[in-house]
């Protein structure tokens, strides 16, 4: 299912939270949706699930309008920060059960065996759990929904190191066995990077960027060799960092740089190599503050 926002406005009273958004996300892709904090995210995905009301535009899900649309509503899952997916005096497994009823995709074997893998005890209410295992919790219902349209907004906050890894490795699994949209919002950017396959970067309310994380990943290259060699490369261009040891230079780069260019540059004996998809984030979006 195809989700397409037009000219999207969100406002709380006289702030505009979001400004004249416009893009298409066709269906069986993991996106990342990037931003500061403040910039709207959160606000976007409240939109796209239809839980807001757009001050302008719209936002339809295969053509239909998603807000107050319970056919599109049933397409549609987001998981938001705060982990909470039931009323916290409820067992895990009555809010499962109710999940179940609600999500014409539920798949309730394979909550299951969410809640193996994450240990989650199922007799349990939710309001008892600790802050990681209410967002594991909250992990298996996305995950378990199959529903269309997925998004997790920093669900993985609470989360330890290897509760996110699995987290992760579960939902490349799974969406690998059964394609379908899903949207992560995440400050960890390095760390589930891996996971997109196109980027969307919200900047004050705007979108700043929407491409194949692989295109903007081409656009950052980090250099290395005799210091007036790296200098010469990134002669033009712009500079996102460098570091200097002797002789030897290396240079962290923002550019286009074509084959022909790189050829040269390993010709003339530098070594050229990949910069990360969160120093680049930083450099599109003001640098550090």
């Amino acid at each position: 299912m195809t989700i397409a926002v037009r000219d999207l406005t969100c406002r709380y009273g006289a702030v505009e939270a979001l400004s004249g958004l416009t893009f298409s996300l066709p269906a069986g892709t993991i996106y990342g949706l990037l931003g500061r904090n403040g910039s709207g995210k959160t606000t976007l995905l409240s939109t796209l699930a239809g839980f807001r009301r757009p001050s302008a535009g719209s936002v339809r899900l295969d053509g239909e309008p998603v807000f107050e649309n319970p056919r599109a509503a049933r397409q549609l899952c987001l998981i938001a920060e705060s982990g909470d997916v039931g009323d916290k005096t409820d067992t895990l497994r009555d809010i499962l059960d109710l999940a179940g009823r609600l999500r014409p995709g539920w798949d309730a074997g394979y909550a299951a065996k969410l809640a193996d893998l994450f240990e989650l005890p199922l007799t349990s209410k939710l309001g008892t759990l600790s802050r990681g295992k209410r967002s594991a919790f909250a992990v298996t219902v996305g995950l378990a929904s199959r529903a269309a349209v997925t998004m997790f907004d920093e669900a993985h906050l609470g989360m330890d190191a290897p509760t996110r890894q699995a987290f992760a490795d579960e939902l490349l699994r799974d969406y690998l066995e059964r394609p379908r949209t899903i949207i992560i919002s995440t400050h960890l950017i390095e760390e589930q990077s891996p996971l997109f396959e196109r980027v969307l970067v919200l900047h004050e309310g705007r979108l700043l960027l929407e491409e194949d994380l692989d295109e903007l990943r081409a656009r950052g290259v980090s250099v290395t060799g005799p210091l007036s060699l790296v200098d010469d490369f990134a002669a033009g261009l712009t500079v996102l960092g460098e570091q200097t040891l002797g002789p030897t230079k290396s240079a962290m780069i923002y550019g286009e740089f074509d084959d022909e260019r790189r050829r040269a540059a390993r010709a003339a004996g530098l070594e050229l190599g990949p910069v990360a998809v969160q120093d680049l984030f930083i450099h599109l979006t003001g640098g550090t503050r």
